[in-house]
């Protein structure tokens, strides 16, 4: 290592978060223990707590909620004290606690706002004592490293009923444990002062050991790189140091440095990706910002908190001081935050959580870069670890030595965090309603494999640690196409929203409380229907050609007499309106032409026939007059609005009805359902269904909908963590399971889809969510293409979508919804970017389906009749297509930079010396003074004539013989002043980071000339202001780019003003 090369690292300066930022009411408890008294993943902290004596712990989430207040609840977990805690590094839900009761605990949380269960996922009764510390493996999933007072133990947790491994038992009190990250070997220390490292497959006795504390009071152990040990302790002084050691061999350590005389244990905190450490004395205020190099021997005075980098294979450590800071309270306990879930804009290379008694300090380090905040900064952040295991327990217990795969911190290249999986079978899964947070029967994925499958280190294949082989050149280019992904039209769509001139505002007493299976609000082409909170079941109704403030006063409403279960728009009919209410009738409603002017009491039709509480109604996408409801009377009911009666009923669900969809052409009817079923139905040939398969795993809610043409069924629900899945189901073979599936997010509320078929986009969004996910389904593989999201302010209570004919195909509209807020209805486009947007984009808009307009009547489709709707194209008449435009030449906007470069002839520079004398003497074309004179005699003329030749030939002697002086001249200043003016012109290159040519193409400008450079930087900054949808970072390049050239004016005007000062003087 170059000992003078400049750290990445050395500026590092640490943040301590406002205290608006701070998790605060924490009551963190003072407890005596090994384990560690807080942890953190990249979604949720959690940690010791006062509570009930240290039997609960506090849980929080690492970001603010969208109120910007930070949630914290309380689990009860054990009967006695906890000891320790550990999130699992494959699933974030996941979290393992130990305790003075004797058992270990596997935990599937749910967010703060919702109710925990009381019951764990896993309970582990090793039955020898007090456990002191958990730990999971780094590399697979389902193994867990748990430590009682003197032995550690290593379980599997898919067999619960005796360890895989009861390792040598220790002297005295075991201290701390770290496994290494291939995962191959295991440390401890002890309050015997020995230092051990074992191979819990090849032996149950330590590899290696010996003396590596000077004194038995608290100390911690970590894995540095490599075969690198770190410890920290207390040296016979009782003075603070720390250890670096070869684990090859440990009869003596490679450096040490001692940090003080404090009481406090210090507890590291390692980031595997950097070398980066935190230390963390228990006690102490005081955070000093350290880096390690290996310069040589030379150590210098460290505190309480450091940031150390540690090189491999490190055989001296340099401590040199990067900060100091002081924390206004001291330390419980610490944490670190996982590189996901960093603000890696801004140059934060760790975060930390420091536990005091009542609150949680977020502190950030942070690189100082230029830029920072608007670019990433790669060199700062190499791959990281990835969250999906290397290994199952049984394949590490077999001698697999795996490594979890990297993933790319670049937020441009960073893996997608949805997977697709093919064939997923049904897995069982318990939910609790309560607590609305289900949980998979089997906490950890593990296989149980072959029963008989032997648990001795000895029938193991050698020592299992080794160096693991290098990827083949297949699995990069698979790695590589999986990060570039298929290529897509609608990749980069935008979401829109329109100007306020179209927003509906100031709603008052909005419905907040619809059941899940409705959507929020209904729309159609011309009005809103939007349930209000008012007693009675009351509907406001709003134009949607009259935008605007609504007045204070109270509206004129649909009066619907109960609760609003769900409502919907009759889609051949914009006036009817049929709202399902909580007393199991259906009352279909007449709007007026141009809106209600008073309120509306009694309905135009009512439908009596379910025996419970409806769930959600649907209109028949072709014929008219036909709808389907479900209900909690476990049926789906068929009604004919023309004659008011049921004509079918449907039978076979054993569970609440989630939500039901008509396929295209209107034959089959599909149903998802709370049983864990996906069911489809023919009404007109049986009312049982005709086909029927797994749906998903989680019971929370689910939305269906049909795709692909009818071929396939799209399914959003969640699986057995709460995660929200999208589930693809071949609708020839539902019984077949899902073909393919990917996640989306985690949040509360189903995800609700809407369907473009023209284009084969959905469109995904919950109730409560800010963010409206994207996808484009394809009938074959990767069936998922994921687009860009569309982000809003605040959260929206329900989006509703209008037909397609209300895009606008100049803006290239490829779908147009509604957005319903606490108070308003915004309008928002969703558009796709094309270059030449004054065609049309016939790629983008096939011919679509006159929905609005009936195929056949209710009557003809239950006789057994089918139709489709006629297609009519989008384009307007004044538009041609794409595919049709003239082909265009290429055409070079910018000279080449040889232009630039090239040297000039001497034929060039003399033509431009002739050129410039020529400028002097004036134009040959110009008047003469004499020609104005007028009453001369020819003799006075002739007379005259010959001085003026005279004058005049001695005039021009004399300037051209000036002239050639001053132009020579004025060629060796140039020439000296090009070198001078080449040379800062470099040096201002060097220091902006933009060239000059570079500079000119931003701004459009080919001459420097202030009044162009003013003028061009004037609009591009406008035109990508961030408040017209434009870009903060293609500003920031607008500014430089005029800072250069105004640089380059500057270099070229300074020979003119030094030569008007000369000539001054004189």
């Amino acid at each position: 290592m170059n000992r003078f090369k400049t750290s990445k690292f050395k500026n590092t300066t640490p943040k301590i978060g406002k205290k608006d930022e701070w998790i605060q009411n924490v009551h963190a408890g003072s407890f005596s223990g090994q384990g560690s008294h807080i942890k953190a993943n990249s979604k949720y902290v959690v940690f010791n707590t006062e509570h009930a004596g240290g039997t609960m712990l506090g849980l929080s989430t690492v970001k603010a909620g969208a109120d910007g207040l930070w949630n914290v609840t309380q689990i009860p977990c054990h009967s006695d004290l906890v000891t320790d805690m550990d999130f699992s590094p494959f699933d974030e839900r996941l979290l393992a606690t130990c305790s003075g009761d004797e058992t270990v605990k596997l935990w599937h949380l749910c967010d703060p706002d919702v109710e925990q269960s009381t019951e764990p996922d896993l309970t582990i009764s090793p039955g020898q004592g007090r456990l002191e510390l958990v730990l999971f493996h780094p590399t697979s999933s389902g193994v867990l490293a748990v430590c009682t007072a003197k032995s550690p133990l290593i379980w599997d947790t898919s067999r619960p009923d005796a360890p895989l491994a009861v390792l040598e038992q220790h002297s005295d009190q075991l201290q701390s444990l770290s496994w290494k990250q291939d995962g191959c070997l295991l440390a401890s220390t002890c309050k015997d002062k020995m230092l051990r490292v074992f191979d819990p497959r090849a032996q149950l006795t330590a590899v290696q050991s010996a003396k590596g504390l000077q004194n038995n009071k608290d100390s911690r152990v970590l894995w540095a790189k490599e075969d690198l040990l770190l410890t920290t302790g207390f040296d016979m002084t009782r003075n603070r140091e720390v250890r670096l050691w070869d684990s090859r061999k440990l009869n003596s350590s490679l450096s040490s440095v001692s940090l003080g005389t404090s009481s406090g244990t210090l507890i590291p905190l390692l980031d595997e990706d950097t070398g980066l450490l935190v230390l963390s004395g228990m006690g102490d205020t005081v955070v000093d910002c350290f880096e390690v190099s290996a310069t040589g021997p030379y150590l210098s005075q460290g505190e309480t908190l450091q940031c150390i980098s540690l090189p491999s294979l490190l055989t001296a450590m340099l401590l040199s001081a990067v900060s100091h800071c002081l924390t206004d309270l001291s330390t419980r306990g610490i944490a670190a935050v996982p590189k996901l879930g960093l603000d890696l804009m801004s140059c934060e290379v760790m975060r930390v959580l420091q536990l005091t008694d009542s609150n949680i300090v977020p502190i950030s380090y942070q690189v100082p870069r230029k830029n920072s905040g608007n670019e990433f900064h790669a060199d700062l952040y190499p791959d990281t670890k990835g969250t999906t295991p290397a290994l199952t327990a049984e394949e590490w217990w077999q001698g697999g030595n795996k490594q979890v795969e990297k993933v790319s911190l670049h937020p441009d290249k960073r893996p997608n965090q949805f997977s697709v999986k093919k064939g997923l079978a049904s897995q069982e899964s318990k939910e609790d309603p309560a607590r609305g947070c289900s949980t998979s029967s089997s906490p950890l994925s593990t296989p149980t494999g072959s029963a008989d499958t032997s648990r001795s280190p000895s029938s193991t294949s050698g020592l299992s640690s080794g160096f693991l082989p290098s990827p083949s050149p297949s699995q990069s280019a698979k790695a590589i196409q999986s990060m570039l992904g298929p290529s897509c039209k609608f990749r980069h769509i935008q979401g829109v929203v329109m100007h306020k001139d179209t927003h509906i505002t100031n709603i008052r007493n909005l419905n907040l409380t619809t059941p899940g299976e409705c959507d929020g609000f209904c729309a159609n082409g011309k009005r809103v229907a939007v349930p209000l909170s008012i007693s009675g079941g009351q509907i406001a109704v709003f134009e949607r050609s009259e935008p605007g403030r609504l007045p204070d006063t109270a509206v004129p409403t649909v009066q619907n007499s109960v609760n609003v279960a769900d409502l919907c728009w009759d889609p051949f009919n914009a006036h009817r309106l049929a709202v399902a209410g909580e007393d199991a009738k259906i009352r279909v409603w007449q709007i007026p032409e141009g809106g209600l002017k008073e309120t509306l009491t009694e309905p135009e039709l009512i439908l009596q026939g379910h025996t419970e509480k409806i769930y959600s109604i649907k209109f028949h996408p072709l014929a008219s007059d036909l709808m389907v409801s479900s209900s909690y009377d476990l049926t789906v009911r068929l009604w004919n609005l023309a004659t008011g009666e049921e004509v079918k009923v449907l039978s076979g669900h054993q569970d609440q009805v989630f939500a039901m969809a008509w396929s295209p052409d209107g034959k089959l009817l599909a149903s998802v359902c709370k049983d864990g079923k996906v069911r489809i139905y023919d009404p007109r040939k049986s009312t049982t269904p005709v086909q029927e398969g797994p749906g998903p795993e989680g019971h929370r809610g689910a939305r269906v909908v049909w795709v692909c043409d009818g071929a396939f069924l799209l399914v959003s629900g969640f699986d057995s963590r709460s995660v929200r899945v999208l589930y693809l189901y071949s609708a020839e073979s539902l019984s077949a399971g899902v073909v393919a599936s990917t996640d989306a997010d985690i949040a509360p509320s189903t995800l609700i889809p809407f369907y473009d078929p023209d284009t084969s986009v959905v469109i995904l969004t919950g109730k409560g969510d800010t963010r409206v996910h994207i996808y484009e389904i394809l009938p074959e593989e990767p069936f998922f293409i994921q687009c860009s999201s569309f982000n809003s302010p605040e959260p929206q209570k329900g989006f509703a979508f209008l037909p397609k004919t209300e895009c606008n195909i100049r803006d290239v509209e490829v779908a147009v919804g509604l957005m319903l807020t606490k108070t308003t209805i915004e309008p928002v486009g969703f558009r796709v970017p094309r270059v030449k947007k004054e065609f049309f984009q016939d790629d983008l808009y096939p011919d679509t389906a006159a929905c609005w307009e009936p195929a056949l009547t209710a009557s003809m489709w239950l006789s057994g009749s089918n139709g489709q709707h006629k297609s009519i194209s989008l384009k307007p008449s004044d538009m041609t297509p794409v595919s049709e435009a003239p082909k265009e030449a290429p055409v070079r906007k910018y000279l080449p930079s040889s232009f630039y470069l090239e040297e000039k002839t001497d034929e060039q520079k003399k033509e431009e010396l002739l050129s410039a004398m020529v400028a002097k003497l004036g134009n040959m074309d110009d008047p003469l003074p004499q020609e104005s004179f007028e009453g001369v005699d020819d003799d006075e003329w002739a007379k005259y004539l010959a001085q003026v030749i005279v004058m005049g030939v001695q005039v021009v002697g004399r300037a051209f013989a000036r002239a050639l002086q001053q132009e020579y001249a004025a060629s060796q200043a140039a020439a000296r002043a090009r070198g001078r003016s080449g040379q800062q012109s470099a040096a201002a290159s060097s220091i902006t980071g933009m060239s000059l040519q570079e500079a000119q193409q931003i701004l459009n400008v080919e001459k420097l000339s202030p009044e162009e450079i003013q003028k061009n930087y004037e609009h591009l900054f406008k035109a990508n202001d961030k408040s017209v949808g434009g870009s903060f970072y293609i500003q920031s390049k607008v500014v430089r780019a005029k800072e250069r050239l105004e640089e380059e004016l500057s270099i070229q005007n300074e020979p003119k003003q030094q030569s008007q000062q000369q000539s001054t003087e004189t």
